[in-house]
């Protein structure tokens, strides 16, 4: 064959090395980083119902306690359940801004203030408008307190999330690597 000098010498490359150089299709990563907290977002709904008032879950406990605990006093039962309730709402919305970060990080690695910040006012303002649609259930009442319990959970989950990838980082890194390079 004759020189052809404008012809490119390197050959087309063949479909497996483009399949290794392109990652996943975006909308299955993104769903798959945000499927847990849209998930819980909807836990969280569905327990801002009637079917999750006080006094649907207090004649269950009520059940559950005159079994195990045939003595307790109708007071002693009102302080377990109340305490019970707000455990709950700590809880839920911990869990709900770690699935918050894990959503906004993505398919990247470690901590970044910004990915916290942002769960946690999403989660912070999830819990506002979850106390909005309480007040429309005629048999919840709607509470600023229980969103700031709400919030505080929240906070606490990415205060320790931060403790938790600060313990992580190496004391001594590898040669050529920054301690302020994320996990």
């Amino acid at each position: 064959m004759a020189e052809q000098p404008w012809r490119n010498p390197r050959p087309a490359p063949a479909l497996s090395e483009f399949r290794a150089r392109t990652p996943a299709p975006r909308s299955w990563t993104w769903l798959r980083a945000w499927f847990p907290a849209i998930f819980w977002a909807g836990v969280i709904f569905f327990m801002s119902t009637d079917t999750f008032s006080a006094d649907h879950t207090g004649a269950i406990l009520q059940r559950v306690f005159s079994l195990v605990l045939p003595s307790l006093s109708e007071d002693t039962f009102n302080l377990i359940h109340h305490l019970i309730r707000k455990s709950a709402h700590f809880t839920e919305y911990f869990i709900f801004c770690l699935l918050l970060y894990r959503g906004l990080r993505g398919s990247e690695k470690g901590w970044r203030w910004s990915w916290g910040l942002s769960a946690l006012f999403i989660a912070a303002v999830y819990s506002a408008l979850d106390e909005i649609h309480q007040a429309f259930v005629a048999s919840r009442t709607a509470s600023p307190y229980d969103s700031l319990l709400d919030t505080t959970g929240a906070f606490v989950a990415i205060i320790l999330l931060f403790l938790w990838f600060r313990w992580r980082t190496p004391k001594f890194p590898a040669a050529g690597v920054s301690p302020l390079d994320p996990i």
